[in-house]
C-alpha cells in the first residue's frame, strides 16, 4: 500500500514537472514573440528616422540650387521617364558652366538617394549623367554613386531590416542563398556576373546580400567593377537623349548580347577554379 502510495505521488511530481516546463517553454516563446514584434516595429521607426532624414537633405539641397524661374522649377524632381529626364537635362544643361559643382553634387545625392533606398530611377539618372558630362567623368560619377548607394542599402539591410526582407520575399531569399553557396568561394565574379546580367534586379541583390552571408568586400568591389559595362550604354544613350522615345531606346539587340557576353565571361575564372578543385580532389 505504501508502495503504491509513493508510486503516485512520484507520477504526480513528475506531471507537475512536465506541466512548469511546459508553462516555461510558453512563456519564453511569448517572450521571443514579444521581442521579435518589438524589433520589427523598432527596425521600421529607425528605416522611417533614416528616410525622413535623408528626404529632409534633400530638400535643403534643392533649397541652395541657383535660383531659377518658374517654368524651371516643375522640372527639378528625380525622373520617373525619359521626358523627364529630357526636361531636367535641358534645365541642368543650362546652369552646368556657372554652378558646375553644384549641379554635379546635386545629381549625385539624387542618385545615392535612390540606391540607398532602393528605389526606382537610378537608369534615367545615369543616362542624364551621360548626357551632361564626359564619358570617362560619367562613367566614374556612376560606378561612385551606385557602389556607395549599393553599400549604405547593404548597411541598412543588414542593420534593421532583415526580419523585414525575410517576411516579404522568403522564397527568392532561400533561392538565391543557394547560388551563392554554390559561388562561395568565388563571390567577386559571382557579384560582378549579377550585377552585369537581368538575372535579378539591383534593388533585391542591395537588399538580400547582408541577408543571405555576402561579405562587403566582395559586394562592394564586384558592384563597382559590375555596374560599368551597362552604365557604358546608359551613358552613350544619354549622348542623344534628346532624341530618344522611351528608355528602352538606351538598350539596342547589340547592347544587350554585349552585356550578356560580358557576364558569362565573368563566371569563367569561378567554373575553371571549380573544375580544377574537383581534378584535385
Amino acid at each position: 500500500m505504501s508502495t503504491s502510495v509513493n508510486l503516485k505521488e512520484q507520477e504526480q511530481q513528475h506531471i507537475d514537472a512536465e506541466l512548469r516546463a511546459l508553462v516555461k517553454r510558453q512563456q519564453r516563446k511569448q517572450a521571443t514573440c514579444s521581442a521579435e514584434s518589438l524589433t520589427t516595429e523598432k527596425s521600421l521607426i529607425i528605416l522611417a528616422a533614416t528616410f525622413v532624414i535623408s528626404f529632409a537633405a534633400m530638400r535643403y539641397i534643392y533649397m541652395i540650387c541657383p535660383e531659377l524661374n518658374e517654368s524651371e522649377k516643375q522640372h527639378m524632381k528625380i525622373p520617373r521617364d525619359i521626358q523627364g529626364a529630357k526636361m531636367l537635362g535641358k534645365v541642368l544643361d543650362r546652369y552646368k558652366d556657372m554652378y558646375y559643382f553644384q549641379v554635379m553634387f546635386g545629381v549625385v545625392a539624387a542618385y545615392i538617394f535612390l540606391q540607398t533606398f532602393a528605389i526606382p530611377g537610378s537608369l534615367f539618372l545615369s543616362i542624364l549623367l551621360g548626357f551632361l558630362y564626359r564619358f570617362p567623368i560619367a562613367l566614374f560619377l556612376i560606378c561612385f554613386c551606385s557602389t556607395l548607394g549599393a553599400t549604405l542599402c547593404y548597411c541598412l539591410s543588414s542593420l534593421i531590416g532583415r526580419r523585414l526582407i525575410k517576411y516579404f520575399w522568403p522564397k527568392k531569399i532561400s533561392e538565391w542563398s543557394k547560388h551563392i553557396e554554390n559561388h562561395r568561394d568565388n563571390l567577386f565574379n559571382y557579384m560582378l556576373f549579377v550585377r552585369m546580367s537581368p538575372i535579378l534586379p539591383n534593388w533585391f541583390i542591395n537588399l538580400a546580400a547582408p541577408v543571405i552571408g555576402v561579405p562587403i568586400y566582395p559586394f562592394t568591389l564586384g558592384t563597382f567593377c559590375g555596374v560599368a559595362p551597362p552604365s557604358m550604354i546608359a551613358i552613350q544613350a544619354g549622348k542623344t537623349l534628346q532624341k530618344m522615345s522611351n528608355s528602352n531606346d538606351a538598350f539596342s539587340w547589340t547592347s544587350v548580347g554585349i552585356l550578356t557576353i560580358c557576364a558569362c565571361l565573368s563566371l569563367v575564372p569561378s567554373i575553371l577554379k571549380n573544375k580544377l578543385k574537383k581534378k584535385t580532389q
